[in-house]
């Protein structure tokens, strides 16, 4: 069956929804070879490595069950508001410099506001004009014009996960809807931005749910897809959530392989609580990460990373 799905994607067929299903109990060793077998065959051998700094922390307004950021929850963060201009431009010169070719502005809160999007666009502005480095945001549920003034100011990418399946959802947050996040998603698409959306495993969603996001993802358009392993953060609900195993983390992977076979799918949350450091799930299709810190926990430096990526292959 591997084999056969395989081919048939390699000759430009999309697996279906049982199709997809059907991997989740196949062998876990060939499942994994064929997926980057795939990966090879439609992206060749390139990988995508960003970078993201926390622009603005904490007091978020919403639920997130996951999140150490809201105000709902009793987290031990930092917070502070929108970072200076200055400081957020030190950091993207720091990570070209250190031959990262994307960062992310990311911020915490249900979206920003006008005055906050003009800070931004005004940061952006500056980094474009004094590095190569490109510029992809997550500032929230925003309007099609505030996404068309960040694409104005040099924005290439918005970020914006999905997190789970529309039938998950509501178990993950209650304060926005999975249709406020899609009417985000294509109103940043209609202002002419690339879109990176994903989800977090092990947060108590079944495979089913995960293969439902992949084909929303797929049917959207989306071509950076980041899979985010749950940290079970302390005064969050998913708190005393089982981490994922190895070969479940793997098998995920593979299987985002195989329902996109043309995406980056980018190793980014959790990352850091892996033993290998992602790399067995390099083998498994993944082809692009986040490095360096996360948002609010530890991730792993620029440094080990393309060290790591340069042995299994890779040309960032």
């Amino acid at each position: 069956m591997i084999h056969a799905y395989k081919e048939k994607i390699l000759k430009g067929y999309l697996l279906n929804r049982e199709e997809l299903l059907a991997l989740s109990d196949a062998p876990l060793n060939e499942l994994t070879q064929a997926a980057d077998e795939i990966r090879k065959y439609f992206c060749s051998d390139a990988f995508d490595l960003c970078t993201i700094i926390n622009g603005k922390s904490g007091r978020c307004s919403e639920d997130c069950k996951y999140c150490a950021q809201s105000v709902h929850y009793r987290a031990c963060i930092e917070e502070y508001p929108l970072k200076k201009e200055e400081e957020i431009l030190e950091l993207a010169r720091y990570n070209a410099q250190k031959g990262v070719h994307r960062y992310s502005i990311v911020t915490s809160g249900r979206c920003l506001t006008d005055d906050e999007v003009e800070k931004v666009c005004d940061a952006v502005k500056r980094i474009r004009q004094e590095t190569d480095i490109q510029v992809c945001v997550s500032l929230g549920l925003l309007s099609r014009e505030n996404f068309k003034k960040l694409k104005d100011a040099g924005v290439t990418r918005v970020h914006n996960n999905l997190e789970t399946s529309r039938n998950n959802f509501p178990n993950v947050c209650t304060t926005h809807t999975y249709d406020d996040k899609l009417e985000a998603i294509r109103a940043a698409m209609e202002a002419g931005l690339e879109v990176c959306s994903g989800g977090i495993m092990g947060i108590g969603e079944t495979m089913e749910d995960r293969i439902d996001m992949a084909l929303t993802i797929r049917e959207l358009g989306v071509c950076s897809i980041p899979i985010n392993f749950l940290n079970p953060i302390p005064g969050t609900p998913y708190e005393k959530n089982e981490r994922l195993s190895g070969e479940e983390q793997k098998r995920i992977v593979a299987i985002f392989r195989f329902a996109v076979p043309n995406g980056f799918i980018r190793l980014a949350g959790g990352r850091g609580l892996l033993e290998d450091c992602g790399e067995s799930c390099f083998w498994s299709g993944a082809n692009a990460a986040i490095s360096g810190d996360m948002l609010t926990t530890s991730g792993i430096s620029i440094e080990n990373d393309k060290k790591m990526l340069a042995g299994l292959g890779y040309q960032l």
